[in-house]
């Protein structure tokens, strides 16, 4: 039977992480009052990513694809729900985002994306040169963070999903492609997301690969190389 929300979280070498997100799905799921399922699409996770996904509930797909765009729409294959949301394994999902998200659906939205907070643990600025490079990336480009977007599950397919051959800045097609489609819808409540690539790599790097995402030509983006932050990062431990 079909859902009304199908929430697809990509995940590899998550099993720090998965389960307090699974558990964000849960609580606004409740709170909302819809029906769900959570699908786990696990590329190759080489720790308990895909026995803790599991045992939180989740439907898990296992794949071997190490291209983010890929690994969603693996997910999304299997996908039920009258919604789909897309969600990253580090990345936590409030009721009353949920809530935004499912009035924007209600008032006509085909699609878009929440505003992103980021968790503890890092400076100042660095926080600052998050906001201003969300500003530019959702409030002036128009388009949804790769950690949450949602979409109606008959446009996304409709669309032919994300498209493989884009190694980053896949969130950014997709959201010009939903918009094409119809109305587009950012909501203003935000997810919690994890700081770790903040703490972990300097800020000059993360600037170039943010650049890179935002003016690089499209089929530039078609290269993983230079793009470890991306696929290979390390995990923090804690």
């Amino acid at each position: 039977m079909d859902v009304d929300v199908s929430f697809v979280i990509p995940a590899r070498d998550e099993e720090l992480l998965i389960a307090a997100t699974i558990q964000s799905i849960a609580n606004a799921v409740c709170e909302c009052q819809i029906t769900s399922e959570v699908i786990v699409a696990n590329d190759a996770s080489t720790d308990a990513t895909a026995e803790i996904a599991k045992s939180c509930g989740a439907k898990v797909v296992d794949v071997e694809l190490h291209n983010i765009g890929a690994v969603r729409n693996a997910g999304a294959e299997v996908a039920t729900g009258r919604v789909i949301f897309f969600l990253d394994a580090d990345t936590q999902l409030p009721a009353k985002t949920l809530k935004a998200v499912l009035l924007a659906v209600e008032n006509g939205a085909v699609g878009g994306g929440a505003s992103v907070e980021f968790d503890e643990g890092i400076t100042w600025f660095q926080r600052k040169l998050s906001h201003i490079f969300l500003y530019y990336w959702q409030g002036i480009g128009g388009w949804a963070a790769g950690c949450s977007i949602y979409v109606l599950r008959s446009v996304f397919e409709k669309i032919g999903g994300f498209d493989p051959q884009h190694f980053a800045a896949e969130e950014r097609f997709l959201s010009e492609a939903i918009r094409q489609q119809g109305k587009f819808v950012i909501v203003k409540e935000p997810v919690l997301t994890s700081a770790r690539k903040l703490r972990i790599y300097s800020t000059w790097h993360l600037l170039k690969v943010a650049s890179h995402a935002m003016f690089i030509k499209r089929w530039k983006l078609r290269d993983r190389s230079g793009l470890e932050i991306l696929y290979d990062a390390p995990r923090e431990k804690e």
